[in-house]
């Protein structure tokens, strides 16, 4: 006959995964605040990538291989 499962165990197991997994959340949305309060910027915040994507939309308009009226006089 087949052992039982212990079904107990790995919802255990699960319960800790997600726990370490939320500590380590908010220590680093602690962290990111605490370098907000310093002043000092970190360089993978979301914000800096999300200006780098605006600047890349604004060039991608001006390749559209036609020429303005501006540039062809």
């Amino acid at each position: 006959m087949a052992k039982k499962p212990n079904y107990s165990f790995e919802k255990r197991q699960k319960d800790l995964a997600k726990k370490k997994k939320k500590e380590d959340k908010l220590k680093k949305k602690q962290e990111r605040k605490a370098g907000i309060a310093d002043g000092s910027i970190d360089p993978n915040a979301e914000e800096t990538d999300a200006d780098d994507s605006e600047d890349d939309a604004e060039d991608s308009d001006d390749s559209d291989g036609a020429e303005s009226p501006a540039e062809g006089d």
